[in-house]
């Protein structure tokens, strides 16, 4: 194939099936096939920055692709684009028409102006015990931009359900207040820019572009990390909004005090406002989106099915929303609802199988990361650096393994089920003000 603006267009397609649209306008938008020589691709990047980002994150899906289009592709090189280049590049787009079909399907309804997705509302954000609190804190913040939870940091682990609601933030402060400029962006993408703005002299240009909005979403803020120059501009953008009560948002996969490398007084900034957690739902939460998604596409479900569903999925709302999206199209395409059964064969190879997790397991790794004896959780001893990691045990044991009470009793040394219980609705109720040990406990749950 020697139209390289076709097959690159052709290969932007299928890469945005498994991209993020976020990170996909962040990355490939500005990407050009140069040439093709003896089997190797020469990909055209705008700097530095976006070709070492694209060869760490993307390389091996950007390679696969491009060798479904053509056979003859055995390599992928990046080329950083100089100005004169970039600019023959962008006469050579505008000389020729517009592609019908270049824009993927999921980023169909992008808005270009403010980068928010339309899609992401309050209405369609299901709320359960593990998100209410973030909800609710969102919720205040769209009454009164500026003010309210300024800056509002929400952080969980990957498919909680973050971009949704900071982004329907967005979307419902444009239509409550429709004077005021929103964008939504990720982090990567601010760091990006911001990359070529220095090396292109244009510094102020990017500051002055920031500075005029009334509201910034900005999105998965770890990638910050250990980043000096971006962590500084980040931090003279958060005084000029906070100094002027304009609203900023922000989310990322962990509480701001625990992302390595990020400078004291940023930590600082973010804690002035709301930091809240969006944890793994639960099982009653689980079955409320599955039902959801079910209404949604007027699917019929049996309450058996869903009872499966929400009981063998516990990662996250994102898997949890794929499931539930195969049970939609294999219902649609056999024209009839599904029988438990067909579900469970269904979601056999689409789930993470679960891991084989002993109490041993749990009690050693608890044990461990509290610095402490594993025999001394066993025993009577009400010491304050014990009883802690006991009840962060008895905790995990119950709601990530669903052992019973007596049992766990039983098991942590002969104790009554009544222990248990208040031992675990202690942590449950410490765990929605105390942001410290819902971290250790989300930290403890990766080790498992």
């Amino acid at each position: 194939m020697n139209d390289f603006n076709k097959l690159w267009e052709n290969a932007l397609l299928e890469i945005s099936i498994s991209v993020s649209p976020a990170n996909f306008s962040t990355w490939f938008n500005d990407t050009y096939i140069l040439k093709q020589e003896e089997g190797v691709v020469y990909l055209g990047v705008p700097n530095p920055f976006t070709r070492d980002w694209l060869y760490k994150k993307f390389h091996n899906t950007i390679l696969k692709v491009l060798r479904q289009m053509d056979e003859q592709v055995r390599g992928l090189e990046y080329v950083v684009l100089k100005e004169s280049e970039k600019r023959r590049v962008e006469e050579r787009k505008k000389a020729q028409p517009a592609p019908t079909i270049s824009i993927p399907l999921q980023d169909f309804y992008i808005n270009r102006d403010d980068n928010l997705n339309p899609r992401y509302i309050f209405d369609n954000f299901v709320v359960g015990p593990f998100n209410e609190l973030a909800h609710a804190a969102s919720k205040s913040v769209v009454k009164n931009p500026g003010t309210a939870y300024n800056p509002l940091f929400i952080y969980g682990n990957a498919g909680h359900g973050k971009t949704h609601l900071i982004q329907a933030v967005g979307n419902h402060i444009k239509k409550e207040h429709p004077h005021k400029k929103v964008f939504y962006l990720t982090s990567e993408r601010f760091g990006s820019e911001y990359f070529t703005a220095l090396q292109s002299n244009k510094a102020q240009q990017f500051k002055e572009k920031y500075r005029k909005y009334d509201v910034i979403i900005m999105d998965d803020v770890q990638f910050f990390a250990s980043k000096e120059k971006f962590q500084e501009e980040l931090f003279h953008l958060f005084n000029t909004f906070h100094d002027t009560n304009r609203q900023l948002v922000f989310s990322s996969d962990k509480h701001p005090h625990f992302i390595p490398g990020l400078e004291e007084r940023l930590k600082s900034r973010f804690s002035m406002g709301m930091i809240i957690d969006i944890p793994s739902p639960d099982h009653e939460s689980r079955m409320a989106i599955l039902k959801a998604k079910m209404n949604i596409n007027n699917i019929i479900v049996e309450d058996s099915i869903i009872e499966f569903l929400a009981s063998n999925i516990e990662s996250n709302v994102r898997e949890l929303e794929g499931v539930a999206n195969a049970v939609v199209c294999q219902t649609q395409l056999k024209n009839r609802p599904l029988n438990l059964n067909e579900v469970k064969n269904l979601i056999k190879n689409s789930t993470k199988p679960k891991k084989n997790i002993s109490i041993k397991d749990v009690v050693k790794i608890v044990s461990g990361f509290y610095n402490i004896d594993e025999e001394s959780v066993y025993d009577k001893t009400r010491k304050k650096e014990v009883v802690k990691p006991r009840q962060v045990i008895m905790y995990i044991l119950r709601e990530d393994l669903n052992i019973s009470f007596p049992s766990i009793g039983e098991k942590m040394g002969r104790r009554d089920h009544t222990t248990v219980i208040h031992s675990c609705e202690k942590i449950k109720e410490e765990m929605k003000s105390n942001t410290v040990l819902t971290e250790e406990i989300s930290q403890i749950r990766s080790m498992l």
